[in-house]
């Protein structure tokens, strides 16, 4: 959106140097003849009243501007900030994690079933399901990994008039019914943000805290202490670790005492087992072009536990048959299932979301309760990632931009007045009443700062400056013409009045649809919209009285005037 607004502006800039003087020259060839508009001479009259009150107060107009400026200031802890607003795609992705043991078989079994009870809904219009791992093998996930898209119907649609009315409701609703599967954790999301959450964190959620370390037990217990900490901080729902240990494991021990009496060596315990348990390939079979190897093992009978893997036999150099159970200790433990590798380092992940509260806010009150309860040991070490660490990436180009975007502009004026006094007026009036409104409607509307309302607050700084500049350069030309400081600013307040208006209200009410749009796709540009709706319509109302204050304020006799 706003790439469109800057090329549309670049366009326009164009025409107005190029094709609308031409046009100008055939259409008005008999001159103009201004008829009267009563609606904006009765306004014009009422503005005249008030700029002459004004001018005779200069201090009280500052003051007051200024007391509204600072109160307005107030509100910023108030807002909170994110990255980008969350677009609604009108569709879910629901994500089934089943324990990592499942089979196949059984997995197929549940994935019906969750089917089943997505489509029960009537807001939904379809459903499709994705078990296991994709052909290209792209994604390293197992059977347990069960995925579901669920296409909605329009929210104007009848669907969405009955007791289930918002999105929101029916994520609680098919949560509700889902429970039923014990030991499966559901997660809820978007079909897009699904994948660029997975490319921002490499896990299954937009927002995670990463603990990176060696050992895997400490990984985890760490995790869980970070988990229950986030529990007790208002705003974090959907809390979850990611497994990584839980894979039933069997755990052969030799004994180099034993064996070495037997005059057994260690790998020839580990052939023995490798053989019976995974197989070991004794041939090849052709089949065509194709060739495959043959495998032999046991039977399930004879590896099925720790105690008949016990009963298998190993042979001795001198022709003896020892049993497994004798030369090492078997055991059935934990292992990890997956090892999360970022950075050449083990991170295990804990996913949550933020509901009912902003992301910079409620990560900072977590960070200071995290800090306070849970220890790491040397050499590990804890970040914040996902979209958390997007925003304060943005926030510190935004750090950049914002001040050399207002210093090109403050170049741009001082190439046009040819004087620093013209120039310091605009910023000053223009940080002084643009800000107003778009803080006032961020905090009425609960819209949070992010990337899209910052590049609003830019824009708006070009369309305030603007305004400035059509009435300071018309003063100077009353000027030039021989008028005083106090005429020139008064007359040109009134004359310039309707171009300022057009000005600003074009842009204003060009982007009102967006500011009050709530369709599919209109929550990244919202922002962007309120931000300068709102403060085209402060930076007007009061505007209208600062600059003439401030222009009269530091105006002298000898100054520079250039148009």
């Amino acid at each position: 959106m706003a790439e469109t607004m800057s090329f549309a502006l670049v366009g326009a800039l164009i025409l107005t140097l190029t094709l609308i003087p031409v046009l100008a020259s055939y259409w008005f060839k008999r001159g103009v003849r201004e008829k009267p508009n009563r609606a904006f001479e009765w306004m014009k009259r009422k503005y005249a009243v008030q700029l002459d009150w004004a001018l005779a107060r200069p201090k009280t107009i500052m003051l007051v501007a200024t007391l509204i400026f600072g109160a307005t200031l107030l509100l910023v802890p108030f807002i909170g900030g994110e990255f980008m607003p969350h677009l609604d795609e009108g569709a879910l992705w629901v994500r089934a994690t089943m324990p990592y043991t499942i089979s196949f078989e059984e997995a197929s079994k549940i994935a019906p079933q969750i089917r089943d009870i997505l489509m029960s809904y009537p807001q939904v219009t379809v459903v499709g399901s994705e078990l296991g791992r994709p052909d290209d093998g792209t994604d390293p996930t197992g059977f347990f990994n069960c995925e579901f898209y669920v296409g909605l119907k329009p929210y104007k649609d009848k669907a969405w008039s009955g007791e289930i009315s918002q999105k929101k409701q029916l994520i609680e609703s098919i949560n509700k019914k889902l429970t039923a599967f014990p030991g499966i954790i559901f997660n809820y999301t978007q079909p897009a943000e699904d994948a660029v959450d997975e490319a921002l964190t490499g896990l299954k959620s937009s927002l995670a805290v990463k603990i990176y370390g060696d050992d895997l037990n400490i990984l985890q217990d760490k995790a869980i202490q970070i988990k229950n900490t986030l529990s007790h901080v208002p705003g974090f729902t959907d809390l979850t670790v990611v497994r990584e240990l839980g894979q039933p494991s069997l755990l052969v021990d030799v004994d180099r005492d034993k064996i070495a009496r037997y005059g057994i060596n260690v790998a020839d315990v580990d052939a023995v087992i490798s053989a019976a348990v995974g197989g070991q390939a004794v041939t090849q079979v052709i089949q065509g072009e194709k060739l495959f190897d043959l495998v032999v093992r046991m039977q399930p009978q004879f590896r099925s536990s720790a105690h008949e893997i016990g009963n298998l036999l190993v042979g001795t150099p001198d022709g003896q048959q020892i049993p497994l159970s004798q030369l090492a200790n078997i055991s059935q433990g934990n292992g990890a299932s997956f090892i999360y590798r970022e950075n050449n380092s083990r991170y295990i992940g804990v996913q949550y979301s933020i509901e009912g509260r902003d992301l910079e806010r409620a990560v900072r009150d977590a960070q200071a309760a995290v800090k306070k309860a849970v220890t790491l040991p040397q050499g590990y070490r804890m970040e914040w990632g996902g979209e958390y660490s997007q925003f304060l990436e943005a926030k510190s180009q935004m750090y950049f931009i914002g001040p050399l975007a207002v210093a090109i502009i403050f170049m741009i004026l001082f190439a046009l007045y040819g004087n620093f006094k013209f120039p310091v007026t605009i910023a000053l009036g223009v940080i002084m009443t643009e800000p107003v409104g778009a803080l006032v409607a961020l905090k009425l509307t609960h819209t949070p700062f992010s990337v899209s309302s910052v590049l609003g607050l830019l824009a708006l700084l070009g369309v305030s400056v603007e305004t400035a500049v059509i009435l300071v350069s018309y003063i100077n030309k009353l000027r030039r013409e021989g008028m005083d400081i106090h005429t020139a600013t008064r007359e040109a307040s009134l004359l310039r009045l309707r171009p300022i208006m057009m000005t600003a209200l074009v842009a204003c009410l060009g982007l009102l649809p967006a500011a009050l749009s709530t369709g599919i796709g209109s929550d990244t540009q919202r922002p962007f919209a309120i931000v300068i709706v709102a403060g085209l319509i402060s930076r007007l109302f009061i505007g209208f009285f600062v600059n003439p204050v401030l222009y009269e304020m530091v105006a002298r006799d000898g100054d520079v005037l250039q148009v």
